[in-house]
């Protein structure tokens, strides 16, 4: 054994290391409004929440991440504690699946077999060509995820590969059958050395993978491996647990807790389960067996498997022992405290679910700041002061729920690769800051009351009817800004900058006629100003909502992400006929509804 021996296999190591992390990120991403469309679904019934667990951790071939999602999505109200129980055992059984393609590594063929096809030393060179060409030489949605998962498979084999290699040649000078030798004799030495490794890893997958490559040198037994994967699953909930605990409320820690208990009575079965097993002498044929990578991978399976039936009946008191370890906490009064929850970083490596949060969120935003635009206009004719502060408390939650998203998209940025992600991402972005400028906009029109109020003013009958008129189409514009973004209705979107250049020329008539009945002594002139900055208002909750359409139908044609405002100049152009169209609907329906308005002022006598 030399220096380049021990470089091989940690350099096989790292190979075998990186290419796990790069395929589990790639099928993240690429699988990840799957994931998010199952987990929602999930039922009370634990075995179809066992088997969602076993689905989405042999898709992402991670259990700590399929647990770290659940922990986020019990935290966000979007599952119970007890609906994420099966998802948990679940997922314990599902990382058994990669130990299980390891053991190509045990495909014996000859020369003309066609099994030389699933050999390591084959599916490694065709899948990272495989993945090379889809990264750079093909463009379609998810060809660079595939390509990274085609390049992660052949990275991991050949990581394998490599530490095979490294190991035969350290079994020739004894030091494996050294390292390994007490384990046998030993069994908590074995337990805690897998736990030790899975813990530094981070992963259980990655360390039944290393111990199947160790098993290359022949040396290794049953007796000297089933203990370290039973320590395996410690160290790896461990890990688990941790995440989920970082910046968690009470829930989000159970569900780690949970984990760990789950692992412990597995660890205890199987060390009890094995050994009763050995003395009545059932194992006397497997005890002193070569452990290869085929009896590795299915000893980790049976192991889980076993487990997982004797357990699901028992997790209700796995959930009760969670809520005797961690206690509930006063909960702070936090009105929108669910989808503050929902915003969190645990959702990072899953997009779909970090995407999801973030348009709940802005959906929340959306119709906190249209409520309180409902609350504030009926102050303008009937001022009530309790109704003003419950609008400016409203307020204070929608700038605490902008900034908190704004803070969210921020993090989230990084994690990002695909480039439809990022596109939904900028959307979001600067849809956060519109919907937070309608709460503004609430504000401010409460604030022209509360001055109508103080001052003892009032609009004329004629200003009041023809703001009612405004207001309709204001409301209309919000109905499609709520059917554009929430709906992904690209139709509504591009309905919306037509109205609202129809919303901006009735604002004029409307100062014209304003003026003309200031002139002849039929307004107030101390409702003057207010009459001003109410129109300046609905005009800027009109462009705001523009905004969000141009948004939306951006996200549907990115080409226009970077000319933005030639797309803005072509539609006013007179040159785009469902522009034209929706405009010269919308003004001629209003306009007319102004005039109708005026007729019926007509013969009366108007009020200041």
């Amino acid at each position: 054994m030399d220096i380049f021996n021990l470089l091989t296999l940690f350099g096989g190591l790292a190979m075998f290391l990186y290419g796990m992390r790069l395929m589990g990120d790639a099928l993240k991403e690429s699988s990840s409004g799957t994931l998010k469309t199952a987990m929602e679904h999930v039922t009370d019934n634990p075995v179809k929440a066992f088997l969602l667990g076993v689905a989405i951790t042999a898709l992402i071939q991670s259990s700590t991440a399929t647990i770290v999602i659940t922990s986020g999505l019990v935290g966000a109200g979007i599952l119970t504690l007890r609906q994420s129980l099966g998802i948990i055992v679940g997922a314990n059984v599902g990382t058994t699946v990669t130990g299980q393609i390891i053991r190509l590594l045990d495909i014996d063929a000859g020369a003309g077999s066609i099994l030389r096809l699933f050999q390591p030393s084959t599916l490694a060179p065709v899948a990272l060509m495989i993945g090379i060409v889809l990264i750079m030489f093909v463009q379609f949605k998810n060809s660079k995820s595939i390509g990274n998962i085609a390049m992660g498979f052949g990275i991991l084999f050949s990581g394998l590969m490599n530490m095979t290699g490294a190991v035969n040649t350290l079994a020739e000078s004894g030091a494996v059958e050294q390292i390994f030798a007490g384990l046998g004799s030993n069994p908590l030495l074995g337990y805690l050395t897998g736990a030790g490794v899975a813990f530094v890893l981070q992963s259980s997958s990655a360390t039944i993978g290393i111990l199947q490559a160790f098993s290359a040198s022949g040396v290794l037994t049953f007796n000297a491996i089933y203990a370290v994967i039973v320590g395996i699953y410690l160290g790896d909930c461990v890990t688990t647990a941790i995440v989920c605990s970082i910046g968690a409320d009470t829930e989000n820690k159970r569900v780690g807790a949970v984990n760990i208990l789950y692992n412990l009575f597995k660890s205890a079965l199987v060390l009890v389960g094995v050994n009763l097993l050995h003395l009545s002498g059932a194992l006397d044929g497997l005890w002193n067996a070569v452990a290869n990578s085929g009896l590795i991978a299915n000893t980790n399976t049976v192991f889980n498997l076993v487990c997982a039936l004797l357990a699901l009946p028992l997790m209700p008191s796995l959930e009760r022992l969670s809520k005797l370890m961690i206690k509930d906490t006063p909960e702070q009064e936090e009105k929108y405290k669910e989808r503050l929850d929902a915003l969190s970083p645990v959702f990072f490596d899953t997009p779909a679910l970090a995407l999801r949060s973030c348009y709940d969120m802005l959906l929340t935003i959306f119709h906190a700041s249209r409520d309180n635009l409902t609350r504030a206009i009926p102050l303008l004719a009937h001022f009530d002061e309790k109704v003003f502060q419950q609008i400016m408390a409203e307020e204070d939650e929608i700038d605490k729920l902008t900034d908190r998203l704004s803070r969210y998209i921020v993090d989230l940025l990084p994690h990002l690769q695909e480039e439809y992600h990022l596109s939904i991402i900028d959307q979001y972005y600067k849809v956060s800051k519109e919907f937070e400028r309608l709460g503004d906009h609430a504000v401010a029109i409460s604030e022209v009351a509360q001055n109508l109020n103080t001052s003892q003013s009032e609009f004329s009958q004629a200003a009041q009817a023809e703001l009612k008129v405004l207001e309709s189409l204001m409301w209309k514009i919000l109905d499609d800004v709520e059917l554009a973004f929430g709906r992904r209705d690209v139709e509504a979107a591009q309905r919306i900058e037509p109205m609202t250049q129809a919303v901006t020329d009735l604002v004029s008539k409307l100062n014209e006629h304003h003026l003309i009945r200031l002139s002849h002594g039929q307004c107030s002139i101390f409702a003057d100003a207010s009459f001003t900055n109410l129109l300046t208002n609905y005009k800027r909750i009109s462009d705001a909502c523009s905004n969000v359409g141009v948004a939306v139908v951006v996200r549907v044609r990115p080409e226009l992400a970077e000319q933005e405002h030639n797309y803005y100049s072509y539609l006013h152009s007179g040159r785009d006929e469902a522009f034209n169209q929706v405009y010269d609907e919308t003004y001629a329906t209003y306009y007319g509804l102004l005039k109708d308005a005026d007729r019926a002022l007509a013969a009366k006598p108007d009020k200041l």
